[in-house]
C-alpha cells in the first residue's frame, strides 16, 4: 500500500510538472511567435536645458519631448556588429510607421512594417501564418492582416492607397494574407519591402528597429543589456515588455514547486510511518539478529534499504501511470496544446523518490539499529 502510495505521489508531481511546462511553452511560443526576442532602437530624445547663471534659482516646468519617427545612426555597422554574437540567433532591420489604408470609402490606420524578407523570415516566420496568397514584398506586393482584411473588403489582388499623412501615399497590391492569431496585429500590420516604407516613410536609407533572437529566450534581459551596452541604444527584451506573462509564469512555477514539497512530505510521512511500525513488529527478530552478530550498521542498512526501495518502486509504478495520464491528456483532452514528458523530469522524480525514502526511514533505522538485543528478544 506504501507502494502505491508513492506512486501516486510521483504521477501527480511528474504529471503536474509536464502540464504546467507545457502550458508555459505554449504561451511563450504564441507570445514570441509574433515579436522579436528583443528589439533595439534609438534612446528616447529628450528636452535639452541650459544650466542655470551662478547664484541663480532656475525653476523649470516642461513637457516631455515628442518622439519623432528617426532612423537609428550607423545601422549598417550596429547590425553588422550584431551578427558576430553569438548569442544571437537573428538580426533584421525593420522601419515602422503609422499610415492609413484605403479602399473605396473604407480607411483604417494602420502600421506600415518594411521588412528584408529573408531576415525577417528568421524572426517571425511568415510563411507560416499566411492563409492566403504567396509570401511576396516588394515591387508594390505587400501583405496585410486577415482582420484587416476583412475590415477594408479586400482579398489577394485586390489595390489599396497607403497614405502616411505626410505627402507621401502609393497605391499597391495584396499579394497575401497572414493571420498571426493577434487581433491587434491581424487588424494594423502591413509588411511591405523596406525601401518602399523608408520612402513613404520620409526615412531614405534608414530603419528604427533592428529585430534580434536569441538561443536562451530567458536571458534576454541580460543579453539585451549587453546588447545596449555594446551599441549604445535602446534594447527591450521580451521578458520587459510581457513583464504581466513572467508574473504569471513566475506564479505558476511556484505554484508546482510547493505542490512537490508537499507530496514529497506526505509520501515521506508514509514511509516513516510504516516502517516505525515494522521496527515494533519485528522487534524480537531485530534482537535474533542482533543476539547471533549482526552489527547496528547492518541493521541501520536493512531499514535504509527498504525505505529505498520503497520509494524507487513507488517512483517506477508512478513514471509509469504519469505517463498514462498524459497520453490520455494528449488524445482525449481538450487539445489546446500538446504535454511533453521531459525524460529528465522522470529521472529527477526516480531521484527525488528514492532519497525521500531513505530519508523516511533513517528515524525508524536508528531506533532499530539501537535496540539492545536481549530486551528486544524478551519482547512479546
Amino acid at each position: 500500500m506504501i507502494t502505491v502510495g508513492v506512486a501516486v505521489g510521483v504521477a501527480v508531481i511528474v504529471f503536474v510538472s509536464s502540464l504546467v511546462q507545457g502550458l508555459q511553452s505554449n504561451i511563450i511560443q504564441r507570445t514570441l511567435g509574433t515579436q522579436a526576442h528583443i528589439r533595439v532602437l534609438s534612446p528616447d530624445q529628450v528636452n535639452q536645458t541650459l544650466p542655470p547663471k551662478a547664484g541663480t534659482l532656475q525653476l523649470l516646468l516642461e513637457d516631455k519631448r515628442a518622439q519623432r519617427l528617426r532612423s537609428i545612426n550607423n545601422w549598417q555597422e550596429v547590425m553588422a556588429t550584431l551578427d558576430q554574437l553569438p548569442v544571437l540567433t537573428a538580426v533584421s532591420p525593420v522601419v515602422s510607421g503609422p499610415a492609413f489604408a484605403q479602399r473605396g470609402d473604407a480607411l483604417e490606420s494602420v502600421a506600415l512594417v518594411g521588412i528584408n524578407v529573408e531576415r525577417y523570415q528568421k524572426i517571425i516566420p511568415l510563411k507560416n501564418y499566411l492563409i492566403s496568397g504567396q509570401l511576396r514584398v516588394g515591387a508594390d506586393n505587400v501583405l496585410i492582416g486577415s482582420q484587416l482584411a476583412d475590415d477594408l473588403g479586400v482579398q489577394v489582388g485586390s489595390k489599396l492607397r497607403l497614405d502616411t499623412g505626410q505627402q507621401n501615399s502609393t497605391v499597391v497590391n495584396v499579394a497575401g494574407i497572414f493571420e498571426l492569431g493577434v487581433r491587434e496585429l491581424d487588424a494594423r500590420y502591413v509588411y511591405l519591402d523596406l525601401k518602399q516604407a523608408q520612402s513613404l516613410l520620409n526615412l531614405p536609407g534608414g530603419v528604427t528597429v533592428i529585430d534580434l533572437t536569441v538561443t536562451d529566450i530567458f536571458k534576454a534581459d541580460e543579453i539585451a543589456a549587453q546588447v545596449g551596452r555594446l551599441t549604445s541604444l535602446k534594447a527591450d527584451s521580451w521578458i520587459k515588455t510581457n513583464s504581466q506573462l513572467m508574473n504569471a509564469i513566475s506564479a505558476q512555477s511556484l505554484s508546482t514547486n510547493m505542490i512537490i514539497v508537499f507530496v514529497a512530505i506526505s509520501v515521506a510521512f508514509g514511509i516513516a510511518s510504516v516502517l516505525s511500525v515494522s521496527v515494533v513488529q519485528r522487534t524480537r527478530e531485530i534482537g535474533i539478529l542482533r543476539a547471533t552478530g549482526a552489527t547496528q550498521q547492518q541493521i541501520l542498512r536493512i531499514f535504509l534499504f527498504q525505505g529505498a526501495m520503497f520509494g524507487l518502486m513507488g517512483s517506477v509504478m508512478g513514471s509509469a501511470v504519469s505517463y498514462a495520464l498524459v497520453w490520455a491528456f494528449n488524445h482525449f483532452g481538450p487539445g489546446l496544446f500538446y504535454i511533453p514528458v521531459p525524460i529528465n523530469l522522470v529521472l529527477l522524480a526516480l531521484l527525488l523518490a528514492t532519497l525521500t525514502g531513505t530519508l523516511a526511514a533513517a528515524v525508524p533505522a536508528r531506533r532499530a539499529a539501537a535496540l539492545d538485543p536481549v530486551e528486544a528478544i524478551r519482547h512479546v
